[in-house]
């Protein structure tokens, strides 16, 4: 097992994610119990598939549908600890085929872009679950879970000093929910709760900004956007739009190397 700190370019900041690489499948209630046991935001599996490699993904308490940091972190591994010298690497997941290469001093991969809606009735745990009061709120499709709430705020300052009732938020189940603004030094911050998948909150998220990143664009009117997500370990990406997929770069660190005793 690896794990690799992503969207970071050191260790101690980022969102780390265990990486298992496996000869065959592992049972799915033991893959749970290893996500739960490293208590990450999430463990990726994955199994060599004819050029490719077939990948998946456990938060501590379910499988999650996609995850950006841990398919971006496993590419990581397989450049420079699996396969030395590879410099691009094709998955199949259950949210269709996603690629990693190197791209530089980057890694890049692509993720389906997933388009918010306005979401003109937020349920009333969203509402009373985030300090300040959601004004704007948008809906999207898909991600790690089901989908996802995504609140606007005015300023950087609104989203870093939430306050989310995290009991109210878990109620959303299968849904998370993340907070957006202009940023200071970046084109926007963010930050995400998912409590109902056993992760207060995510240090840094790939999937919402298949969201974030079409939003923004389109709102700033810039092709290429840089992100910050400003949890309390924070990580920047660079999110580039288009069309249906969305184009991340980040890097990468090795945290630890090990193994696991079944």
């Amino acid at each position: 097992m690896f794990q690799v700190d992503a969207f970071t370019d050191r260790v101690f900041s980022g969102n780390p994610a265990a990486i298992c690489p496996l000869e065959h499948w592992l049972d799915e209630a033991t893959m749970l119990a290893i996500a739960g046991e490293n208590n990450l935001a999430e463990t990726a599996f994955f199994v060599r598939e004819g050029s490719g490699y077939a990948l998946r993904w456990f938060a501590p308490k379910s499988e999650v549908q996609l995850c950006g940091h841990a398919t971006l972190a496993t590419g990581f591994v397989i450049f420079n600890y699996l396969l030395p010298g590879t410099t691009a690497a094709q998955f199949q997941t259950c949210s269709g085929p996603l690629s990693v290469k190197q791209d530089g001093e980057y890694l890049a991969m692509e993720l389906p872009a997933l388009p918010a809606k306005p979401c003109p009735t937020p349920p009333s745990d969203l509402l009373a679950g985030l300090k300040p009061t959601p004004r704007l709120v948008l809906k999207a499709e898909g991600g790690a879970g089901e989908g996802n709430y995504f609140v606007v705020y005015e300023s950087e300052d609104d989203v870093r000093n939430a306050q989310p009732d995290l009991a109210r938020l878990e109620k959303l189940h299968p849904c998370g929910v993340c907070i957006t603004a202009p940023g200071k030094e970046s084109d926007f911050v963010s930050r995400y709760f998912v409590p109902s998948f056993g992760i207060p909150e995510d240090p840094v998220t790939g999937s919402t900004h298949c969201t974030l990143g079409p939003y923004w664009s389109e709102r700033l009117g810039k092709p290429v956007l840089h992100a910050r997500q400003i949890s309390q370990r924070g990580g920047t990406l660079m999110v580039e739009p288009r069309g249906e997929r969305v184009l991340l770069r980040g890097k990468a660190a090795l945290y630890l190397q090990g193994e696991i005793s079944l």
